[in-house]
């Protein structure tokens, strides 16, 4: 039986490409892996977000896209900033309603390349403890 190796994407309706590309851009530096009239793709490295001109669905309620970040506080106040509304600790709404869940990469599980951390920018990120007990209980870390 195959077996899940990672999620290379995530697509996102959004009202607007320029507009979508103009609000996450007040949150992170973004890059664009490409871009066309009613497409855009969020490059993470090895993996990217797709925003999708056309939002058709009602608002999120428990549905959420979670992203990991290198600095959760930041990523928070920056949404803020932005004008997002923020929902809890960790998540925030954008203009579409699309919620995005923020947690810190040392707090979990995902684990990036170091050559991959490396050339998005994030030499020196390292796991907590409690991240790291947990990796090893599966047998992903020393």
């Amino acid at each position: 039986m195959p077996r899940l190796a990672g999620i290379n994407h995530v697509a996102v309706d959004v009202g607007d490409i320029d507009e979508a590309l103009a609000f996450f851009g007040r949150i992170f530096e973004i890059r664009l892996r490409g871009k066309g009239p009613r497409m855009a793709f969020i490059d993470i490295g090895d993996q990217f977000i797709a925003l999708a001109q056309g939002r058709r669905n009602e608002p999120d309620g428990h549905r959420h896209i979670g992203l990991v970040v290198d600095d959760r506080p930041a990523t928070i106040a920056a949404a803020q900033a932005a004008g997002a509304q923020t929902v809890g600790d960790n998540d925030f709404l954008d203009p579409w309603g699309n919620c995005w869940q923020v947690v810190d990469y040392r707090d979990i599980q995902f684990t990036k390349a170091p050559t991959v951390l490396a050339g998005m920018g994030l030499t020196g990120l390292e796991k907590s403890e409690q991240a790291l007990d947990e990796l090893r209980a599966k047998g992903l870390a020393d």
